[in-house]
């Protein structure tokens, strides 16, 4: 042994390990955990990981690379016995899977896993993972004035409404918040009760309108409905201002159809009974639990533009929905950015766009130009940044009808 070898004692100690049934199935892991550790890495099966998470001498470890396939689905156990174990020392797992069911990945993120990375492992995403969970582990709490402080009632019978865009870019957020916001501000002497739930799981941005943080909690709740109560449900929640609650996107992107409809008829049931408005921003694509959201919906505002991608894709969600006989007749179409009034060519143009869908557009938002934008940007509702913004006044008028009419019926039928 050359004399300039190191003391043991002297090593960089061991902060990270991967489990699995044979690491050398993951060869592309093993290149990237070299490449973002060095030799700070070890690699353990699932029997060995077990005990050594529950030995003294992991107390440097910080996380765990658990590498799953397919074959490993047949016995979950033995992954989900090292999750436990690592969470019970407060140890990180990072989820590396190839072709595993959504159904799979759903039990093992509800079991504590952290984050999820597929396989084969796009460029630099790991080094990401871990750089997101060794910043989760120095989190600091949520700020006093955005914890919800709201409790859980029970006895509400909410208005629920989707807002869907046709095409990417035609507004459906910006619009979603703004409702939102114009709804929980409608009435100063006695605020209505509004969530805005946001759907989009994968690139849901009402956290970044509003300038919240998203939260673990939040991908904990989605994979776990079955145990969901009011408590943990309000719990969950982030608040604008106090007057708006927000159930923000998960802070990582995830498989849409990590929730089934199972979980979101429990969810939207959730929301309904504690709210007197959910607002529900959906992603563009249609899933399998998007019929849940309709069907439960009093009112559905899809946003589209005037061009082609936007008549096509409206044409094609029509034919969706009754071809499944589904209530496409709660569908609101809504134009954004639309022509100005003095427009006439315009203005004809989507007189043309509807009859040829055989659509009513009820409502044409104006283009609010760069404000838009720039006030997205600053974490603030166009009420709030630019309150005579033309975009602003037609959504806060288009709120004003919706509470109306919800009121009167609430008069008519003497419930809240």
């Amino acid at each position: 042994m050359s004399s300039n070898a190191a003391p043991i004692e002297d090593q960089a100690p061991i902060i990270a390990c991967t489990v699995s049934r044979d690491v050398q199935i993951f060869d592309l892991l093993i290149e990237d955990m070299e490449a973002a550790l060095g030799a700070q890495w070890g690699d353990l099966n699932f029997e060995d990981a077990l005990a050594f998470v529950n030995h003294p001498d992991s107390e440097t470890l910080q996380f765990l690379a658990i590498a799953l396939d397919h074959e490993d689905e047949q016995d979950l156990g033995k992954a989900t016995n090292v999750i436990a174990a690592a969470k019970s020392r407060g140890i990180k797992v990072i989820l590396i899977t190839e072709d595993v069911s959504p159904a799979s990945l759903h039990q093992l993120l509800r079991e504590g896993g952290d984050e999820f990375v597929p396989y084969p492992l796009p460029e630099g995403e790991l080094l990401s993972a871990i750089d997101r969970v060794q910043a989760k582990a120095e989190q600091m709490e949520i700020a006093p004035d955005m914890q919800n402080t709201l409790k859980a009632t029970n006895n509400y019978d909410g208005v629920v409404i989707p807002v869907q865009g046709l095409a990417g870019g035609t507004g459906a957020t910006t619009f979603a918040v703004n409702l939102a916001w114009e709804l929980a501000s409608i009435d100063t002497e006695n605020p209505p009760r509004v969530l805005l739930l946001d759907l989009d799981l994968q690139h849901g941005s009402t956290a970044t309108y509003l300038d919240l943080p998203r939260r673990e909690a939040v991908l904990e709740l989605l994979t776990d409905t079955e145990n969901m109560d009011s408590e943990v449900f309000m719990q969950a929640l982030l608040s604008f201002n106090q007057r708006l609650q927000v159930l923000t996107a998960p802070s990582e992107m995830v498989p849409l159809d990590i929730i089934s409809p199972d979980d979101v008829d429990r969810l939207l049931e959730m929301a309904r009974t504690n709210f007197d408005y959910v607002v529900i921003d959906m992603p563009t694509t249609m899933v399998e639990w998007s019929q849940n959201v309709l069907e439960a919906a009093h009112i559905y505002f899809a946003l589209l533009e005037l061009d082609m991608r936007s008549a096509q894709n409206t044409l094609r969600l029509k034919r969706a929905l009754q071809s499944e006989e589904l209530p496409f007749e709660k569908l609101r179409f809504l134009l954004n950015r639309g022509p100005k009034f003095t427009d006439l060519s315009a203005r004809a143009r989507v007189k043309r766009l509807a009859e040829s869908l055989g659509i009513s557009i009820d409502v044409q938002l104006p283009d609010g130009g760069k404000q838009v934008t720039m006030n997205a940007d600053h974490g603030l509702p166009l009420a709030e940044g630019q309150p005579k913004n033309p975009l602003r006044k037609e959504i806060a008028k288009l709120a004003q009808g919706v509470h109306e009419v919800n009121v009167e019926e609430t008069r008519a039928t003497g419930t809240r």
